[in-house]
């Protein structure tokens, strides 16, 4: 089930999903981060049986989020492939064939190294480094330079909520500061950095069927 959680960020409504997305509201674009298509696939070539079924839930949340909030624009942060040519992209191309209609923009993050054909083949348009939609800018690793508001992914962001008797667990995040956005990773198959991000962020968490504000310690 689609829960959501509205913020109002550089005067625009952008909704926080727990699906790992984020609806920019006025543009009509999807925001995600770190698909990882292949990963799956790159494992079982080295003999680590790893089933090709994560990618078809993970392909399945994006289908259910594009039809819930009628998106025009998906717009990857990078790394929406994890590895060369393999069995993963196959599918991945045969659900991209689905929405002829809808326009793909990947920033390329350090896995996106797949051949330039493949993306002309499957009418995603690619951007090297950054790109601006005021009042926004769209990169795949987290930087905080210049005055425009900067939304990334690459750290696959999460904090963990200490109970008693030792108790712990980890959740996926949205990281939020005044001048950047850092998504969770959109693939299932990733871990979480519950370290890396230090200072003044604010999280957003999610879990099955809740999202909520977490402003404690991580």
């Amino acid at each position: 089930m689609i829960k959501t959680l509205e913020k109002n960020i550089q005067n625009e409504k952008l909704i926080f999903t727990n699906q790992k997305a984020v609806f920019w509201e006025s543009r009509k674009i999807m925001i995600i981060s770190d698909l990882h298509v292949g990963k799956s696939a790159h494992f079982r070539k080295s003999g680590i049986a790893i089933s090709s079924q994560i990618l078809l839930d993970d392909l399945a949340v994006l289908e259910s989020l594009i039809s819930f909030f009628e998106v025009q624009h998906l717009l990857i942060v990078g790394d929406l492939f994890h590895a060369g040519h393999n069995s993963d992209l196959e599918i991945f191309c045969e659900w991209r064939n689905r929405f002829p209609d809808l326009k793909i923009t990947l920033i390329k993050g350090n896995h996106d190294r797949i051949s330039k054909q493949i993306y002309d083949d499957y009418c995603i348009d690619t951007v090297e480094n950054s790109l601006e939609i005021q009042p926004f800018r769209f990169v795949h690793e987290p930087e905080n330079i210049g005055t425009t508001f900067t939304v990334s992914g690459h750290i696959h962001p999460g904090v963990i909520f200490q109970g008693k008797a030792r108790q712990a667990i980890k959740l996926p995040c949205y990281a939020v500061s005044e001048s950047q956005l850092i998504l969770p990773a959109f693939s299932k198959f990733t871990g979480l950095d519950t370290q890396t991000l230090k200072g003044n962020f604010k999280h957003i968490v999610f879990s099955k069927g809740i999202i909520f504000d977490y402003e404690g310690k991580k």
